[in-house]
Formats: structure tokens, C-alpha cells, sequence
């Protein structure tokens, strides 16, 4: 496990940090500025539909794909997500190699669900007993590192209500059509499902209020991102290999941040998937999340206590 901090590991080392970072805050120009607009235009952005599935099997070539789905008590939902993905994309049409599902320490039938619907499926806590086990989304993450083969890593999440088979496509597209990029980010209209009734665009409450100001004031590269937060994107195995992982939320986060880091912000492109639902979370569940976005982020730029994150995985072959 790795630990990330300002090398100067003081408690007064690591408030300084924080007093300089919030300073540089206080400095920013007001919603005016273009350093914190809403100016999006800066990320190469795809629709879902801009390849045919006949141009993607061209270019995929002798190129391996999997998609992974970690899932934590999904029983509910997460058959529907493989079952789908399965007879389109695999049986039908061979754009992915293995559906791999990693079960993030499940107490309901997550594990017999998603095996009965076609995927190969793991528990988290039983890859590379020798590396311990974390709880967490970027663990199972970390993890599928071990148990795929995949040269791309496709990742959607198990708790999805209204989506397509098309969001796999689409977010292959830029990574098997261009050399030049390798992280894929998705993004959809996500309407927040409560009593019955479907309210358009206010969904990714933590999106809005957490993750997209921190990027416009400390991360301005990726501004053009329209949701950061997203649980749907694809990677190149051999950047996210490379990279250190949280083991919790920030996952999504840390991942943009260290790649326009070490590749640049144009390695990074985002494709728009139409509309997406899944269940949502009570404010008070949203803390948590929004803690470790806030730690992690702020980690990146020296500020803020140590985060506990997972070491690249291939220095642990």
C-alpha cells in the first residue's frame, strides 16, 4: 500500500502546504475568469455513435478488450449488465474478449448472480491474497489488474438502470481508433430517480458540488470534462498499471489528475453515451465520497493529510 503526501510529513509542514494552496485559492479570479468558466470545449469530445461496430472490430485488430464491473450488493441489477453486454458484444459480436466481474466483499448474491448471468467473477478480497485487502471501488479496480488480460480496460458499473450496450462502443472508440489517447472518460444526462418521477440534469450532485470545482481551480487542464466522476470510462492497461490507485471513490479522480500528469491532457478524451440512471445515494452516504475526492485531490497538490492509495501494479508482477 502506498501512501501519498508533501515530503515534508510534519503536521505544520502539512498545514503550511494547505495555507499556500488556499491562498493560491483566494487569488483566483471570480466566475468571469476563464481558469474556473465553464468552458468545456478544451477535451476531445465523441458521441457514442461516431464509429460503426464493423469500423471498431477493424481497428481493434488483434487488440484484447475487458470489461470489468466491480460490484458491491448488486444482486438487483448487475445480471441485467452482464446478461446485455454478453449476447451483444461477445456473443454476437466479438468486441470484448471476457466480461470479469469483481465482487467488493458482497453480502447478498452478487457473486452467484453475475456467474449465472455469463461473467467470469472474483472476490475482491481473494486476488493476490499477499497484497491484503482494502474496501473500496478502486480496489476491485486495482485488483482486476490481476485476474484480466485485456490490452483495454473497459469499466461500467453494476448498478445501471437506464443504459445501452452502446456505452462499451462508444467508449473504445477514441482508444482503438487513435494511438494518442488512452483514457476514455463517458458522460451522459443522469436524472436523478426519486418517488416514481425522472428530474433531468440534477444528477451527480457530488460531480457538481465537489469534483468539478476542485478541478476548475487545481486541476484547469481538465475543466473541459463535463463528469470527472463518472464510472464509466475505458484505460490502456499499460497506463493504469502505472498508476497509484485510491481504494475508495476517488478512483476516478486520481486517475485524470495522474494522467494529464504523466501523459498530458491530451491523452484524454470523453464521449457523450446519451442517458444513464442508476440508484442513488442519500446525502449523508455522499460525505463520505465527497471526503476522499477532497483528500485526494488535495494530496496532488501537497496540501491536506496523507492518502492511503494502492502502489502501480506493475511493479508488484
Amino acid at each position: 500500500m502506498q501512501s501519498l503526501e508533501h515530503p515534508d510529513r510534519s503536521v505544520g509542514g502539512r498545514f503550511s502546504n494547505l495555507r499556500s494552496c488556499l491562498a493560491t485559492l483566494d487569488s483566483v479570479p471570480g466566475p468571469s475568469s476563464p481558469s474556473v468558466s465553464d468552458d468545456r470545449s478544451g477535451t476531445d469530445t465523441y458521441h457514442w455513435d461516431d464509429w460503426t461496430l464493423a469500423e471498431l472490430l477493424a481497428a481493434k485488430g488483434p487488440r484484447s478488450v475487458s470489461l470489468v464491473v466491480p460490484a458491491r450488493n448488486e444482486a438487483a441489477t448487475v445480471g441485467d449488465v452482464v446478461t446485455r453486454v454478453r449476447e451483444t458484444l461477445v456473443d454476437t459480436v466479438a468486441l470484448l474478449d471476457e466480461i470479469v466481474v469483481i465482487d467488493s466483499d458482497s453480502t447478498d448474491d452478487t457473486y452467484d448472480v453475475a456467474t449465472d448471468a455469463g461473467a467470469v467473477v472474483h472476490r475482491s478480497a481473494e486476488i493476490r491474497p499477499d497484497l491484503g485487502t482494502l474496501p473500496g471501488k478502486g480496489e476491485a479496480m486495482w485488483k482486476s489488474l490481476f485476474v484480466t488480460t485485456g490490452d483495454v480496460l473497459v469499466f461500467m458499473d453494476a448498478d445501471l438502470l437506464d443504459w445501452d450496450t452502446h456505452f462499451v462502443p462508444g467508449l473504445l472508440g477514441p482508444l482503438l481508433t487513435r494511438t494518442d489517447i488512452e483514457l476514455v472518460k463517458g458522460f451522459y444526462e443522469r436524472p436523478m430517480v426519486g418517488g416514481g418521477t425522472a428530474v433531468p440534469f440534477e444528477g451527480g450532485r457530488v460531480t457538481e458540488l465537489v469534483a468539478r470545482p476542485l478541478i476548475s481551480l487545481l486541476f484547469p487542464e481538465l475543466a473541459g470534462l463535463h463528469q470527472p466522476l463518472a464510472g464509466e470510462w475505458a484505460v490502456r492497461r499499460s497506463l493504469f498499471e502505472q498508476l497509484h490507485v485510491p481504494h475508495g471513490y476517488a478512483v476516478e479522480l486520481a486517475a485524470l489528475v495522474d494522467t494529464q500528469r504523466s501523459r498530458g491532457a491530451g491523452a484524454i478524451a470523453q464521449v457523450d453515451l446519451g442517458t444513464r440512471a442508476h440508484r442513488h445515494q442519500s446525502l449523508r452516504d455522499l460525505t463520505g465520497m465527497a471526503t476522499q475526492i477532497l483528500a485526494a485531490a488535495l494530496a496532488r497538490v501537497g496540501a491536506g493529510p496523507q492518502v492511503e492509495e494502492r502502489p502501480p501494479a506493475v511493479t508488484l508482477r
